[in-house]
């Protein structure tokens, strides 16, 4: 039961990123409190993990406070430089703030990956000599549902930052100047409420690589690199942008020269792999499960961490219909009936997994995994 509860707390916090990107706090506030009820759940039933438990629905209690007194943000609207008012962009970009609870622990296998992240992230934020000078940007890249988004997630909850989870799309707009002003307006917040990360994902949407780049794209492009230059905070005033890609290969020369520490976020290997597993079925029976088996699969299959974590969902939900033959009865679950409904598990069968694996296909071949190494091996940097 432990594993549904997860599966309905990830479920939650993905509709209250979801409400926090378009705007509406309101929503937002609810899915927080729906986190943390979740979490006060799972203390109950995991006493080894109380206290665990207990912090982090703490941690989701006070984000819905904050979000309580916060009016709706809508995107400016207009046709003109300037037509939204400086208000009108800042609650925008104030929406656009995430309070991140993931830990490193929660992310399976990336050991490299996340003690470089780490070191280069606290490397930025300390305390220095006016001589050294921090890092002002990190890249990500690889190929997709690696878990780049959950390294800065983990990165800004680690920290304590405030942490801007922004898409490009968030800030391209079809109006005139709109999209440098919300760059601007970003950078702006930021630095107030610094020590802050900006994470910016599929950045590779403001490259001049791209065929036909609209004329909005380079000014947004050269405001976001004249914000990374002209910035000279240090220590508790910092501000980090990281960045996201899953097309290294798209990015001109002038964004990459703004990110020195690009790091490659590759497949799992098959520690990873099976530390993924255990990390998607906790709370479940798996003594029966060839761990080892399952992660040798997943590696031949060339799948990515969110693809492992879609084989353990199916696997769950097989095990969850074969104990259950209920589920399948239509006319109760669209009854009151389905209030009274107790699931019953069973330990988890490599059966399962065998039915799951025929689901869960990778969008990936070994020639995409060749041009992301090769790309690693001629402009990685830091890696």
């Amino acid at each position: 039961m432990q594993s549904l509860h997860l599966s309905l707390f990830e479920e939650f916090k993905r509709k209250y990123e979801r409400a926090l990107g378009r705007g509406d706090p309101e929503a937002a506030r609810d899915y927080a409190l729906k986190c943390a009820r979740i979490l006060k759940a799972l203390a109950e039933k995991v006493p080894g993990k109380r206290e665990f438990y207990l912090e982090k629905a703490e941690s989701w209690e006070k984000a819905a406070r904050e979000l309580e007194a916060r009016p709706p943000s809508p995107v400016p609207q207009g046709n003109t430089r300037g037509a939204g008012s400086e208000d009108e962009y800042r609650t925008y970009v104030e929406g656009l703030i995430s309070t991140s609870t993931v830990t490193w622990n929660d992310i399976g296998g990336l050991h490299e990956v996340k003690k470089l992240l780490a070191q280069n992230v606290a490397l930025a934020f300390a305390k220095k000599p006016e001589a050294i000078k921090p890092w002002r940007g990190i890249l990500l890249f690889g190929p997709p549902g690696t878990g780049k988004t959950l390294l800065a997630s983990a990165a800004a909850g680690s920290l304590k930052a405030t942490f801007f989870n922004v898409k490009a799309s968030d800030v391209l707009s079809k109006y005139y100047g709109e999209s440098s002003k919300l760059i601007s307006v970003l950078y702006g917040v930021a630095k107030e409420k610094a020590p802050s990360i900006i994470f910016i994902d599929e950045v590779d949407a403001l490259s001049l690589k791209r065929e036909n780049v609209h004329e909005a794209t380079r000014r947004t492009l050269a405001t976001l690199l004249a914000e990374i230059d002209g910035f000279k905070g240090d220590g508790e005033k910092f501000v980090l942008t990281l960045v996201a890609t899953n097309t290294p290969w798209d990015l001109d020369e002038a964004l990459l020269s703004r990110f020195p520490v690009r790091i490659y976020v590759p497949l799992p290997d098959k520690e990873a792999a099976r530390e993924i597993v255990r990390i998607h079925t906790r709370g479940l029976d798996t003594s029966r499960l060839d761990l080892e088996a399952i992660a040798e699969e997943s590696v031949r299959r060339l799948y990515s961490g969110r693809e492992i974590a879609n084989l353990c969902s199916m696997a769950i939900h097989h095990m969850l219909e074969d104990v259950n033959p209920e589920l399948a009865d239509l006319e109760r679950l669209s009854s009151a009936g389905i209030k009274d409904l107790q699931l019953k598990v069973r330990p988890l069968e490599m059966e399962d997994f065998e039915i799951a694996f025929k689901k869960i296909k990778s969008p990936l071949t070994k020639k995409d995994i060749e041009r992301y190494e090769k790309w690693a091996e001629e402009f990685g940097g830091r890696n």
